[in-house]
C-alpha cells in the first residue's frame, strides 16, 4: 500500500484481507456540515446517510463501478468494499475529492435518499 495513496484518501481507511478490500469511515467528525443542512429531513450523518451520498456519487460520476463496489454501513461507520482493489481505489479518492469540493457534495447530498 503506498503511503500517499493512505494520506490522500484520510480521514477514510483502506483495509485488505483475503482477497477483500474495504473503506471505512468513523461517522461524526468529517464533512459533519453536509449532513446538518438536511436534518430536518432526517439525515444525521450516519454511515447509512454516507452510503446515500455514496450511491449518488457513484450512480452519476461512477457509474462503471457500481457493480463492483457494495457498502455495509453501520450507525456509526461507512464502509465501502470489493474484492477488485483497482475498482475501490479509484472510487474511494473519486469519493474524497467530491467530499472536498463543497458545491459538488452539496449537490450530490441534494439527490440522497434518506435510507
Amino acid at each position: 500500500m503506498d503511503i500517499d495513496f493512505e494520506a490522500a484518501i484520510k480521514p477514510f481507511n483502506w483495509m485488505e484481507y483475503e482477497g477483500s478490500f474495504s473503506v471505512t469511515l468513523t461517522v461524526g467528525e468529517y464533512k459533519v456540515e453536509v449532513f446538518r443542512r438536511r436534518r430536518e429531513e432526517g439525515f444525521l450523518g450516519t454511515g447509512y446517510d454516507w452510503v446515500s451520498l455514496a450511491l449518488v456519487f457513484l450512480d452519476e460520476k461512477m457509474p462503471e463501478l457500481s457493480d463492483a463496489i457494495d457498502f455495509d454501513p453501520e450507525a456509526d461507520t461507512f464502509c465501502a468494499y470489493s474484492s477488485d482493489s483497482e475498482s475501490l481505489k479509484k472510487f474511494i479518492l473519486g469519493f474524497k475529492a467530491a467530499c472536498e469540493d463543497w458545491r459538488l457534495i452539496q449537490d450530490l447530498f441534494s439527490r440522497a435518499e434518506l435510507d
